[in-house]
C-alpha cells in the first residue's frame, strides 16, 4: 500500500524535527506552521497546541507529540529526558523501577544523537552514544556521549531519526509522530473539528494540560478520541489486527458508546481490529498459569483524564499496532496506517481516502 504523497511529506518533515519530552517548543513551532498552512486556527497553551476547523465541537482528537531523548544534566552528563521531566530523578532510590532501567540501558548503544535549542530548535552539534549505565548513587540511567562536551545543563539531545519504508512497514521512532502527522493531514482533507497536540506524555504529564483546556473551554459533551501507537512484542502478533481499540486502561473505563462507534466504523470499512485490554487479560491468564506476575492494563492519556475530570471529559482511544516500542526500530504496517486514516475520515464525515496497493 502507498499512502498519499502529501501525507508522506508531512510525516517525513515531522519525524526529522526534534521533540524530546520536556523540550517540545521547537516542534510546536513546526507544527503550528504546518497546521496554519492548511487553514487551521491554531492556539498555543502551556504544554498544548490546539488546532480548530470551522466546526470545532464536531469531533475532538488528541495526539501527544513528545518523543524520547536525552537531556544534559551537567558537564558531559546526560540522562533519559522522560525520567528528568517526570521528576523521577529525585535520588530517593524508589522513583524509577530497576526493571525499567535494565530494559532501557542497552537499547540505544551506538545511536547517533544531536543537540538543539529547546525554543528555537537551533542545531547545537551532534555525537553518538558510547555508553549507558545505571548510577547506583542516584538510581538513574546515565549516558556517555561523544562530541557533546560543550553542552550546558538543560540542553535537549534528540536521537537521529529518518523514516524508513521496508517490506510494507514504516520504521523509525514512530511514537507518536506517526498519528500526529495523520491529524495534520486531516486538515488538508477538510477536517472541521478540533485536534489537540499534547507535550510530555512520555513523562505522564500531558493529560494535565489537556484537562486544563477542558476545564476552561469545554462544554457539556466532551467526547474525545485519543490517538496513539500500541506496542506488541512481534510483527506476527502486531499484524493480527489493523487497528487497536480499548474498553479501558488501568485508570478508568472508556466511553462505551464511542468505543462501539469506532468498532462499527471498522466493520463498515472492512478493517480488522482488536481490544488491547482483552489481549492483556488473555496474556495474564497465561502468565498466572506459569506462576508469573501479571502485566498492568497500561496507563493512557485517555484513562488519566477520565479518572481526573470527575465526568467533565470522557472518550476512547484509537491506536496503530507497532513493534519495537520506544526504540529507533519501532515499526508499523503501512496498511494499518491507511486503515487508521480511513476510520478518522469516517468519524469526521470526510470522503474515505483510497490507497494504492
Amino acid at each position: 500500500m502507498k499512502l498519499h504523497s502529501p501525507l508522506m511529506d508531512i510525516l517525513k518533515s515531522l519525524i526529522r524535527s526534534p521533540a524530546v519530552v520536556g523540550a517540545e517548543h521547537s516542534f510546536f513551532r513546526v507544527l503550528q506552521r504546518e497546521l496554519e498552512d492548511r487553514g487551521a486556527k491554531v492556539t498555543w497553551y502551556e504544554g498544548l497546541l490546539v488546532a480548530q476547523g470551522s466546526q470545532p465541537e464536531s469531533l475532538m482528537l488528541s495526539a501527544h507529540i513528545d518523543r524520547h531523548g536525552l537531556v544534559c544534566t551537567g558537564p558531559n552528563e546526560f540522562q533519559y529526558a522522560a525520567f528528568v521531566c517526570g521528576g523521577r530523578s529525585d535520588l530517593l532510590g524508589n522513583s524509577v523501577s530497576e526493571e525499567l532501567m535494565l530494559q532501557i540501558v542497552d537499547r540505544f548503544a551506538g545511536v547517533g544523537v544531536y543537540a538543539y535549542e529547546p525554543w528555537s530548535g537551533a542545531y547545537r552539534g551532534q555525537g553518538r552514544i558510547t555508553n549507558a549505565y545505571i548510577c547506583p548513587f542516584r538510581n538513574n540511567l546515565i549516558f556517555e556521549l561523544s562530541g557533546m562536551g560543550h553542552l550546558v545543563a538543560g540542553t535537549p539531545v534528540a536521537f537521529h531519526d529518518r523514516l524508513r519504508n521496508e517490506d510494507g512497514r514504516f520504521y523509525g521512532q514512530l511514537d507518536n509522530v506517526l498519528t500526529a502527522a495523520m491529524l495534520v493531514y486531516l486538515f488538508e482533507l477538510g477536517f472541521r473539528g478540533t485536534a489537540f497536540f499534547t507535550a510530555q506524555e512520555e513523562a505522564g504529564r500531558s493529560w494535565r494540560y489537556l484537562l486544563e483546556w477542558f476545564r476552561r473551554f469545554g462544554g457539556s459533551t466532551n467526547q474525545l478520541v485519543v490517538v496513539d501507537t500500541s506496542p506488541y512484542p512481534e510483527i506476527g502478533l502486531c499484524d493480527q489486527q489493523q487497528l487497536v481499540l480499548r474498553h479501558c486502561d488501568a485508570n478508568a473505563r472508556f466511553n462505551d458508546e464511542l468505543t462501539l462507534a469506532l468498532a462499527r466504523s471498522c466493520e463498515r470499512l472492512g478493517l480488522s481490529y482488536s481490544y488491547k485490554d482483552d489481549y492483556i487479560r488473555r496474556e495474564n491468564e497465561k502468565l498466572q498459569a506459569q506462576g508469573l506476575k501479571a502485566r498492568s492494563l497500561g496507563s493512557t492519556e485517555m484513562g488519566r483524564i477520565v479518572a481526573a475530570s470527575n465526568g467533565l471529559v470522557d472518550g476512547t482511544t484509537l491506536q496503530i499496532p507497532t513493534t519495537g516500542y520506544h526504540t529507533m526500530e519501532e515499526s508499523a504496517s503501512i496498511k494499518a496506517c491507511g486503515a487508521f486514516l480511513q476510520v478518522l475520515c469516517d468519524l469526521a464525515c470526510l470522503p474515505i481516502p483510497e490507497f494504492q496497493d
